[in-house]
């Protein structure tokens, strides 16, 4: 077995683990994919495929191919479990990743053809983006870093300078690994917040009657207290007895 097809057996392999974590989530209700990502992504996994097969890529094919399955898998959970697909932003770029597909069909370029692919699928995790960092418990963060893993070995297994063939498994590394930041990165931030516990109920009465004390209130509304008069203090001090109300 060549150095380039262990890395593409190896690809396959993490391609594989990523996968597995991502649909266990969903099926959980702790994972909710973005219905519209995951539809670009799926048409795009199935083109990429084609176009490195038609392009003789023998290993690399295998960890796309995988992906392409993968994505298949997730897309079909997203429309019970998912989020997203039906606003106009995912409208557009849904649009403009069909745009990529046409490209690819229409070119005779490959090199034209897998860069339609990358702005496409681009397209798909700038639409994925904002849900992961307003709510990055909402997706697996092991699935990206695995993905990009996978994309780095399938650069490996490339094994030549083609640039129709490395294109490809070195956008998907980066752009994994830049999901795989947002979604970890974010995470922690919250979690930090989320240890700052709320002030206690005691503490809140403690700091108001701080406060009372040093602007000089007196106590708790009620019945106002009259100030004794000259001629009561007399008379207390000389009966002991209290005055009369």
């Amino acid at each position: 077995m060549t150095a380039q097809s262990a890395a593409g057996l190896a690809a396959a392999v993490v391609s594989v683990l990523g996968t597995l974590p991502y649909l266990r989530d969903v099926l959980l209700g702790r994972t909710r994919p973005h219905r519209g990502s995951w539809c670009i992504w799926t048409v795009l996994g199935v083109t990429a495929l084609g176009a490195h097969q038609s392009q003789g890529a023998a290993w690399t094919v295998l960890m796309i191919g995988i992906q392409a399955v993968a994505s298949t898998a997730v897309l079909v959970l997203s429309v019970p479990y998912g989020v997203g697909g039906l606003r106009t932003a995912d409208l557009q770029l849904l649009a403009l990743a069909a745009a990529g597909v046409a490209g690819w069909v229409l070119s005779s370029q490959p090199l034209v053809a897998v860069v339609c692919v990358v702005l496409a699928d681009l397209a798909g995790a700038v639409l994925m983006l904002p849900k992961a960092w307003r709510d990055p418990g909402s997706e697996t963060a092991s699935t990206y870093v695995f993905a990009c893993a996978a994309g780095c070995l399938g650069t490996a297994a490339v094994g030549a300078a083609q640039p129709e063939l490395l294109i490809y498994p070195v956008y998907f590394a980066v752009v994994n690994a830049v999901l795989a930041a947002v979604v970890l990165g974010r995470g922690m931030l919250g979690s930090k917040t989320g240890r700052e516990s709320p002030e206690p109920l005691s503490a809140g009465w403690s700091t108001r009657s701080a406060q009372r004390g040093r602007s000089g209130a007196g106590p708790a509304p009620g019945r106002p207290r009259k100030a004794p008069s000259a001629g009561t203090c007399c008379t207390r001090a000389a009966t002991g007895r209290p005055p009369r109300p």
